[in-house]
């Protein structure tokens, strides 16, 4: 361990002595081990009795104590299920109303990114700012053309800020490594690589910028979700400007119940949103907390969400957005077993784990929370008993998934707060069968033979290149068997010949079934797919008639 990460350690111990939560941290296992050190620790000799409430001391320790605590802190705020109602209301500050840095500041910030004085680029620019989150802060302006925009300016020396707090993460997941059991189960290196990744692309805000305009795409013409536009030509790495909406903040209720807002469609639309990014676009907000979710109420029987804040996306693999979909539609159907089998067709646990054994552990954690309303279901306590029964049989963690798993609670924290007899398994099957149908149409299956007919003939044409080869290679070597008879050297050519007339039929028979699809979907110019098709038969037929 550096002096750099030692250094912030002693820092963050101070930080929680000063605001009276070191008590919390003493409370937990890990920490066992160096419990003698508060003893040694100056800090304690001469603690004095916070004068605030529990829950403001967390929020001010958070704050004091950087960004990637403040993101933990707000990821905690959704969960108000599973935290005391004053820790929760307490946390949610931290979406929207971290303290802000000087307006000046950001001026100057401006003015650096695009080289030019702030009056030559907007009629507008306030000072202060509407809104300062963990790493950067947005301010109201107005374009030359009259639009009215926000723009958001990274905070100040964040990039040095949040280096040194992975470093520390990075050491802490190596002690974690080195010393802990459940280490090779839960990864704590790979978390942390993860979790990198994910910070590190917020400070990019040409890369958030990518994202919104990405997400406006997919969500073109949708009356579920409405994704402001961003303006290129003002954007910069630590600056972007995007159109300002003028929405309710999720979070004031009040607000939207006055104005007869249906809460059941706008929870059931949000439960919707997140597999259909997930599903359909792969690609998802993974940031979706209630400082970043505001309400179009315009119609308050049809709401529309809006969505801000795009630094944080995530995507998976055709893999395991299968074997997700896979899990997800087996559980709602109460299919244990599948869920079983897939968990050990992914590798999430070892080959050598019993299905039985498993389909039972997981029958006991998901049959009671059917039939009851999401308001009585806890997917927080869902998953840690999961995770609890992956621990029987030695489970892994998958890094990939943690994102995922984050929005989902996110997802569930929003759902909870709206309409809390939300059936959320109803609201997302739908849509699950749906991307599962999809799949595997034929319209699907053309489109993607369309796209991929390119690497397709480049594989038919190299495939009698590669037998030929091959053959040689195995006379060449010693793996042809010395005959003396005739007839075994007969037999032995007859082998050959038979596999490149198999060849030749395989191929015929790939280029006649990608005429038929090319002529199926339209594909110009038509003629050429029946020139293929009808390649690929008189091949297949000239391969059976030569003897």
């Amino acid at each position: 361990m550096n002096l750099r990460v030692a250094r912030r350690l002693i820092e963050i111990q101070r930080v929680l002595v000063r605001h009276g939560l070191d008590e919390f941290v003493r409370a937990t296992h890990l920490y066992r081990p160096l419990r003698f050190a508060q003893y040694l620790s100056p800090w304690t000799w001469f603690q004095r009795r916070a004068p605030h409430s529990r829950a403001v001391r967390l929020r001010l320790a958070l704050e004091e104590l950087g960004p990637i605590f403040v993101k933990f802190g707000q990821a905690l705020s959704t969960r108000r299920d599973l935290l005391p109602p004053d820790i929760a209301d307490e946390l949610a500050k931290l979406q929207d109303r971290v303290p802000p840095f000087p307006g000046s500041e950001a001026r100057a910030a401006v003015e650096v990114g695009f080289g030019r004085p702030l009056d030559q680029l907007f009629t507008h620019f306030d000072e202060t700012p509407l809104a300062a989150a963990s790493i950067a802060q947005v301010h109201v302006a107005q374009l030359p053309n009259g639009r009215e925009v926000i723009v958001k300016v990274l905070r100040p020396g964040m990039r040095a800020v949040i280096e040194r707090d992975l470093e520390v993460l990075y050491a802490l997941a190596a002690l974690a490594t080195r010393w802990w059991p459940e280490a090779h189960r839960l990864k704590p290196l790979e978390i942390v690589r993860e979790y990198e990744k994910t910070i590190i692309d917020e400070l990019d805000l040409l890369r958030e910028a990518a994202n919104a305009s990405q997400l406006k795409r997919n969500f073109a013409g949708s009356s579920l979700l409405y994704v402001p536009e961003v303006y290129w030509d003002w954007c910069r790495t630590d600056v972007m400007v995007m159109e300002r909406i003028h929405g309710i903040p999720i979070g004031e209720l009040d607000r939207l119940r006055a104005l007869g807002t249906d809460f059941r469609r706008l929870a059931e639309n949000g439960v919707e949103i997140f597999f259909t990014q997930v599903f359909h676009h792969n690609f998802f907000h993974a940031d979706m907390h209630p400082g970043n979710i505001f309400v179009l109420a315009d119609d308050p029987q049809q709401p529309r969400y809006a969505a801000v804040d795009f630094g944080i996306v995530g995507s998976l693999d055709e893999r395991d957005q299968r074997y997700l979909a896979e899990n997800f539609l087996a559980v709602f159907d109460r299919d244990y077993r599948r869920v079983a089998e897939l968990h050990l067709q992914s590798g999430w646990v070892p080959p050598h784990v019993r299905a039985d054994e498993m389909e039972s552990a997981i029958r006991t954690i998901c049959e009671p929370i059917f039939d009851r309303p999401l308001k009585e279901i806890s997917f927080g306590t869902v998953l840690l008993r999961l995770f609890e029964a992956l621990r029987r049989f030695d489970g892994q963690i998958q890094p990939q998934l943690l994102l995922l798993q984050k929005t989902l609670l996110n997802v569930e924290g929003l759902g909870r707060q709206l309409y809390p007899e939300l059936d959320i398994w109803q609201t997302a099957t739908p849509v699950l069968r749906r991307w599962m149908r999809q799949r595997i149409s034929p319209v699907r299956l053309a489109r993607e033979l369309r796209r991929q007919w390119p690497d397709v003939l480049e594989v038919i044409k190299a495939l009698p290149v590669l037998a030929r080869q091959t053959v040689e290679r195995i006379e060449d070597h010693d793996f042809r068997v010395p005959v003396d008879s005739k007839a075994i050297e007969a037999l032995h050519l007859e082998i050959i010949a038979g596999n490149r007339r198999r060849e030749r039929l395989i191929a015929g028979g790939v280029l006649a079934l990608g005429g038929v699809l090319w002529l199926a979907t339209g594909l110009p110019p038509v003629w050429l797919g029946g020139v293929v098709g009808a390649g690929g038969l008189l091949t297949m037929l000239w391969t059976l008639l030569r003897r």
